[in-house]
């Protein structure tokens, strides 16, 4: 087996022609800054870009296999030099079974696949060119639709206050909406981690994915996932998820979930933390209304005090959001050690030393251990570390 570091869930902000994709992500976003920056920048193996169901970036792909910039790989997967493409589409369901938006994974093995969901989600969204569309279709027929093409399907986010699976406050299981058993595996979303999304119990069957959900290059792998596998490819990918022949999830890397925008219940209007447990009014501004986080939701849905055995999962700072880490200091360092994957993972003290003060080398291996103090995140408001 050999090791590959790997992050599923990327954005795309435009296509090559300039047309938006994905709205609310910067225009940077184009597949081939993609590839480019997750290979050379991030030290990435495997990626999932979960706007390949739009047209443009389907013929982009073609186009890019005909050139014989990269191949098709016969277990699936778009395959470069040092990099995968995992082909994903992100979708958001609500039917009369959810109570709220819910936003799904679902990978292709292949282009042609791809193009037949592309072709199927057409009939069912109102833009097939944009990003994360409203699918007009029960979520278990997705499912359905998802299996008969042999893809993955996988629920995003979970945790989130806004369009995920618990988030809304109502759903209680995924049994009310999704087929338990058409779910390859769950992604936590950045305000949740292992032992905290174990305390429910009927996720204790699935694997755990910890991805970026990046709308900026800089986003690409702040949480990302250690595989062991004989290949990148699809179906080497498929094969972790169920751990055949010691392929597997080997290690999740994720924030803290103090540093995720949703981890505490914070006020909605002023954004500081809720101390009355979601009753009265705010004690900062007066105000009614609360954004509730991960962590008090978590408390409402546990009923689980045990957990199956996990991979590691260690909170890994970004090295974006430490202090006297600009793009200057970022870019000589990736210089020094290959991509950010070699810093996080390879680079010593010593060699650190080499390149940048020793208090910064300091904090950078605090960093990858998770060994920071933080100041907690909520309402859509990042923690960060304190200084």
């Amino acid at each position: 087996m050999k090791k590959y570091y790997a992050d599923l869930h990327i954005h795309l902000g435009r296509t090559r022609e300039g047309q938006p994709v994905k709205i609310t992500a910067s225009p940077t976003l184009t597949l081939q800054n993609v590839l480019n920056h997750a290979e050379s920048e991030k030290g990435l193996n495997l990626i999932g870009i979960i706007d390949c169901h739009v047209p443009e970036v389907l013929t982009e792909l073609e186009e890019m296999l005909e050139r014989e910039e990269m191949i098709e790989h016969k277990e699936g997967g778009v395959y470069g030099s040092g990099l995968t493409i995992l082909l994903g589409s992100e979708l958001e369901i609500y039917d009369e079974y959810c109570h709220g938006p819910i936003h799904v994974l679902a990978f292709m093995p292949t282009v042609q696949k791809m193009r037949e969901f592309s072709a199927w989600l057409s009939e069912r969204t109102k833009n097939i060119t944009l990003s994360t569309q409203r699918l007009y279709e029960k979520g278990k027929v997705v499912q359905e639709k998802v299996k008969t093409l042999g893809g993955l399907f996988i629920p995003a986010h979970i945790f989130t206050p806004f369009k995920s699976l618990f988030g809304k406050g109502v759903q209680r299981s995924l049994t009310e909406v999704f087929d338990p058993t058409l779910i390859d595996a769950v992604e936590l979303g950045l305000s949740s981690d292992t032992g905290m999304a174990d305390m429910v119990k009927e996720l204790h069957q699935y694997p755990f994915l910890t991805n970026s959900d990046a709308h900026s290059l800089g986003k690409i792998a702040r949480e990302y996932n250690e595989l062991f596998l004989k290949d990148r490819t699809f179906m080497e990918f498929e094969k972790a998820l169920k751990k055949v022949g010691g392929r597997k999830i080997a290690h999740n890397y994720g924030l803290n979930p103090a540093l995720g925008k949703y981890h505490h219940t914070v006020c909605e209007k002023c954004l500081h933390l809720w101390e009355e447990d979601g009753e009265g009014d705010c004690v900062f501004c007066g105000h009614s209304s609360f954004i509730k986080g991960v962590y008090e939701r978590l408390q409402e849905l546990a009923d689980s005090l045990e957990s199956p055995v996990r991979p590691p999962y260690t909170h890994q700072v970004p090295l974006q959001f430490l202090p006297g880490i600009g793009p200057k200091t970022l870019k000589k360092l990736v210089e020094a050690f290959g991509s950010e994957m070699g810093i996080l993972h390879h680079a010593s003290e010593k060699e650190l030393s080499q390149v940048v003060k020793p208090a910064l080398a300091d904090l950078i291996l605090k960093a990858r251990s998770g060994e920071l103090d933080l100041v907690s995140g909520g309402g859509g408001k990042y923690g960060s570390v304190k200084k």
